[in-house]
């Protein structure tokens, strides 16, 4: 491969549009890999982009890591991810899309009644959750759906 087919960290990042912060991270995570200059400088192939690409879409639908390393991992030697790729990987995600749609029109169509009695409908809730009884089935907005009662530190993946 001649050297300029190669990227340097910071035009990665410039034509990713994640940080070079994350790359590293990626790399250290096995979900990147980088050659290494006579200076020790990171320079990427330029298929790193598709892959990236692919990395934020899982992330964006809520696909942990650990399930996108999985997936890029069933790639031959490495490979970065092609239309069928995307396609096979990603019909196991639709359920998780569906769930986090269901969620959100839920949140969205209730939003201005009841938001699941965390609680900020006192005057209505005294007929959705009498004596609040939702309290018996933990702490958090109970009549949300699952997705939507995560705490933020566990994310939606």
């Amino acid at each position: 491969m001649d050297a300029k087919d190669l990227l340097t960290i910071g035009e990665v990042a410039h034509r990713s549009g994640f940080p070079q912060s994350a790359l590293r991270f990626y790399e250290r995570e096995g979900l990147l890999r980088a050659t290494r200059t006579s200076g020790g400088q990171r320079r990427y192939e330029r298929s790193v982009l598709r892959r990236l690409a692919f990395i934020r879409a899982a992330r964006t639908i809520g696909v942990g890591l650990d399930e996108v390393r999985e997936g890029l991992d069933k790639l031959p030697d490495g490979r970065t991810p092609t239309r069928a790729d995307w396609t096979r990987l990603s019909r196991s995600w639709r359920g998780r899309l569906d769930e986090q749609i269901a969620a959100l029109t839920a949140l969205r169509d209730g939003l201005d009644s009841c938001i699941g009695c965390g609680c900020l409908s006192l005057k209505r809730c005294a007929l959705s959750n009498p004596a609040d009884f939702a309290a018996e089935n933990g702490s958090g907005a109970r009549f949300l759906p699952a997705l939507l009662r995560r705490t933020p530190a566990e994310g939606i993946g």
